[in-house]
């Protein structure tokens, strides 16, 4: 890919074994920090191969992948649209340009569709389960409430009747019995 040069000259590499690069040099060849290419194996992104010392080790197609991604992201992709992008391949196309086939980029299209459904779907449960927080909070708070009173030396049979109003009320503009 554009921008990232190999470790050896070719004819080095055709003779050698290809060189891997520890996380700190391939940051450094990429300029980003070593955080962000774990962060970005932490997402399934990359996938470096382990020395014996279990040390991450980057191959050129590795610095390349996080090319691409770097790329991308500076595109404003988001790293769900980038994972589903890194799934299909590109066609070369002239002048070592690279793009999507239009069913790629249909199966990309579907995928995230996908995602933003679920997405859709997990939003909606969690103001549910919001609202009945807030219903159960609410009823805690009046018990706190009525608990307090209590301790600050109210009567008893008063805070009870403004309870029960307070019920009946909320009763009323509820269009019926609650319970």
């Amino acid at each position: 890919m554009h921008g990232i040069e190999p470790a050896f000259p070719m004819s080095v590499m055709s003779t050698t074994k290809p060189a891997r690069l520890t996380i700190r040099d391939a940051a450094e060849r990429l300029q980003v920090t070593p955080r962000t290419l774990k962060y970005y194996e932490e997402r399934g992104l990359v996938t470096p191969t382990r020395s014996e010392g279990r040390y991450r080790l980057y191959s050129e197609q590795d610095l390349e992948l996080f090319a691409r991604i770097l790329r991308l992201r500076s595109l404003g992709f988001s790293l769900q649209g980038i994972a589903e992008m890194l799934k299909r391949p590109v066609e070369t196309l002239g002048e070592g340009r690279t793009s999507y086939s239009a069913s790629s980029l249909r199966e990309i299209e579907q995928a995230l569709s996908q995602q933003v459904e679920a997405m859709d779907a997990r939003i909606a449960a969690v103001r549910r389960e919001l609202k009945e927080a807030q219903a159960v909070r609410s009823e805690l708070a009046g018990d706190l409430d009525y608990l307090r009173r209590r301790i600050a030396g109210e009567s008893q049979e008063t805070l009870l009747q403004e309870r029960l109003a307070a019920r009946k009320a909320k009763a009323k503009s509820a269009g019926g019995d609650n319970e």
